[in-house]
């Protein structure tokens, strides 16, 4: 969510190993969970749930079933932070791929793991909605995969029983199963990304206390019946503390998360949605005084060398005060605006150098990282 168009500085840091997200992430504590996916891979799963047979037994059938319509996602990192480990949930036999923005958030490369099948594939970023956390991608050279339908119609209860399954933990493989219950429904939870200083508000959530954890993103909450009613969100407190699970975990409706694909799918942008790659400036932005968790300005820290930004003359220090025809009032502005144009498109810019002259130039965006 709030994907950031342009690098920056704002006291980002990243734990060791193979999955890394610091405070640069959104406080998602959502899990996209209302996401009704009938996955074409389960069969008669109805079946499992009816046996008499013990409770983790049919559990594990379960999950077994729908395992198959999961995937491992590798997101490298552009900005020197490392790698994120998620899930996603796959949606045509072709390879599109429906998983969380963040979890592809300032990816320069996304390796995808298909469970089904077991092969791995380069991914391409179709489109994205920061606001809504819904990312889908594009498989290449994928073909015979075992794919979900988006179902908007299924109606959940509080009480009701579910299951987490997901990549927790970034090892990979078979998912890791998680059980719990729905808690609530039709909720709000804000989430705040700490790097842009924006917040935003999921409305019609659903809550489980299903015990997800880093690496689940993008992964699947699955009714008894065998119906993947979610799409986990372990957000940024997972990411950075691996050790803890989500004891309330939150979840984006189907309708939702279907209207947004399918709107990705047919490469429709809008004020939420962007399609494509993302226009890149080539600037780190300072976190300088925060009223209200916003921004104070737009001062540049660094540029980045061979970026549009170095060629218009930009150096740290200077203050970017217009873009296009746009009053630039904080730094989230200038995100905000790079991030609704596309590669390749020119931009006029305006600024303000460390002289306290005023600059501008008009510069050719250049392609950046993901989401």
């Amino acid at each position: 969510m709030f994907t950031p168009p342009l690098a920056r500085d704002a006291g980002m840091q990243a734990r060791p190993g193979s999955s890394s997200r610091g405070w640069r992430r959104p406080v998602i504590i959502v899990l996209l969970a209302a996401a009704v996916l009938a996955c074409a891979c389960v069969a008669a799963v109805g079946e499992i749930a009816a046996a008499p047979v013990p409770r983790a037994a049919r559990i594990a059938a379960l999950a077994a079933k729908v395992d198959p319509c999961l995937a491992d996602v590798t997101a490298t990192l552009g900005t020197g932070q490392g790698r994120v480990e998620g899930t996603g949930i796959v949606l045509t036999s072709t390879g599109e791929v429906l998983t969380n923005n963040h979890v592809i958030e300032d990816a320069t490369s996304i390796m995808v793991t298909d469970v089904g099948n077991g092969r791995g594939y380069q991914a391409v970023v179709v489109g994205y909605d920061r606001k809504h956390d819904i990312a889908v991608l594009q498989l290449r050279g994928a073909s015979g995969l075992k794919a979900v339908t988006l179902d908007g119609s299924r109606t959940l209860k509080v009480g009701q029983a579910v299951v987490a399954l997901g990549n927790a933990g970034g090892k990979g493989g078979t998912p890791v199963i998680a059980t719990g219950t729905i808690t609530g429904l039709d909720r709000a939870v804000t989430a705040f990304d700490w790097a842009t200083g924006m917040s935003g508000q999921l409305t019609g959530v659903i809550a489980s206390n299903a015990g997800i954890a880093a690496g689940d993103s993008g992964g699947a909450l699955v009714s008894t019946d065998g119906r993947v009613v979610g799409v986990n969100a372990a957000g940024a407190l997972g990411s950075r503390f691996p050790s803890v699970t989500q004891a309330h975990a939150y979840s984006i409706p189907a309708s939702q998360a279907a209207s947004i694909a399918s709107q990705i799918e047919a490469g429709r942008a809008s004020a939420t949605v962007h399609i494509g790659a993302t226009a890149f400036l080539g600037v780190t932005i300072m976190l300088s005084g925060i009223a209200g968790f916003q921004y104070a300005d737009a001062v540049v820290t660094a540029v980045m060398a061979d970026s549009p930004a170095a060629a218009a003359g930009l150096t740290a220090g200077d203050v970017i005060t217009s873009l296009g025809a746009h009053t630039i009032a904080s730094a989230s502005d200038v995100q905000n605006l790079v991030w609704q144009y596309h590669p390749g498109e020119r931009i006029s810019i305006g600024w303000t150098d460390r002289a306290g002259q005023p600059r501008t130039a008009t510069v050719q965006l250049t392609s950046g990282p993901a989401g």
